[in-house]
């Protein structure tokens, strides 16, 4: 399928983040989990290359609904949302993997958990030439920090801890190839099958990564005493936190903190331990609570985001 010709809308330097028309142009089994689809299209020379764990959106078409005819100018959202339910295309949120601006090309990697809703449907059904619509951070945008942007330590940190599910696989990633190669700490992330480790960037000499496979077992059963332990072999010791955390209900509210100011930039300069955990939401909780009430961490130096819930659609 050919991309129609379309008049392209005029980008505002306002507007950090931007739809477009992106066409499949080839896929890619990286792992038993992980499927790559490499995307083009008329605008996306134009998607900038922020890496780390830089998040865009999504748009799955419904059946028989060319995406061609949806809104695609700054303002797509209120356009969006006044579509009907039958021709709105489900929206949700992925990593961008790797920017190629010169070949007119940006890579998602997708997690494929079977027939479960719109997304991973698509990402086991679609073929070279499928069309999608993105919405992506633009070069044109002259505000400064595009958002979108989770891994934000301070400018000095003696050790680091990255850790998540499959689902968080693609943003650590990213993050691991953009560590300096002073970067001293430990990766963990806990994925359905040890061949998917195939999926997971290399980390630098000074960073170990640690892949623990579940199989069959609830998502976090791996994860949560493998951070645990890591925590434990990157802290000194074990000190209660001074930091009261509210309980948050995950159920009907979003986990989601990253110690930041209103510019973005890190509440701390310098942190002897800095942690980004991501995933499902529950093992996310649990972590969070043990780094910060159980182990003493400064609460300004735990990024934690609740990717998804289990049993719930997220966008």
């Amino acid at each position: 399928m050919t991309t129609q010709t379309r008049t392209l809308p005029k980008r505002s330097p306002d507007v950090a983040f931007v739809p477009m028309l992106a066409e499949v142009a080839r896929i890619e089994i990286v792992s038993p989990t992980f499927r790559r689809f490499t995307l083009t299209g008329p605008e996306v020379h134009t998607v900038a290359d922020n890496r780390f764990d830089q998040r865009f959106k999504i748009l799955f078409p419904r059946p028989g609904v060319d995406p061609a005819q949806m809104p695609l100018e700054d303002d797509w959202y209120d356009a969006w949302r006044r579509l009907d339910n039958d021709v709105r295309p489900p929206m949700r949120t992925y990593t961008v993997r790797d920017v190629r601006p010169e070949a007119s090309e940006f890579d998602v990697d997708i997690a494929l958990h079977g027939r479960l809703g719109p997304a991973s449907t698509w990402a086991l059904d679609a073929v070279v030439g499928d069309r999608i619509i993105v919405c992506v951070p633009h070069t044109g945008y002259t505000g400064g920090f595009h958002g979108g942007v989770d891994w934000r330590p301070p400018a000095e940190v003696d050790r680091v801890l990255i850790a998540g599910d499959e689902t968080a696989l693609p943003a650590i990633s990213g993050i691991l190839e953009r560590l300096g190669d002073d970067a001293r700490g430990i990766a963990v992330v806990e994925v359905p099958d040890a061949a998917d480790a195939a999926a997971l960037s290399r980390p630098p000499r000074g960073v170990e990564l640690r892949i623990v496979p579940r199989g069959q077992a609830p998502v976090g059963t791996e994860l949560v005493p493998a951070v645990h332990t890591a925590a434990g072999e990157l802290l000194d010791a074990r000190t209660p936190g001074a930091d009261d955390l509210e309980d948050v209900d995950i159920d009907e509210g979003l986990l989601w903190e990253v110690p930041t100011d209103a510019q973005g930039d890190p509440l701390l300069a310098r942190a002897p331990f800095y942690a980004w955990l991501a995933g499902e939401a529950e093992p996310i909780k649990e972590l969070r609570r043990h780094l910060v009430s159980e182990r003493g961490v400064d609460r300004k130096a735990v990024a934690f985001m609740g990717y998804w819930r289990r049993g719930r659609a997220e966008m």
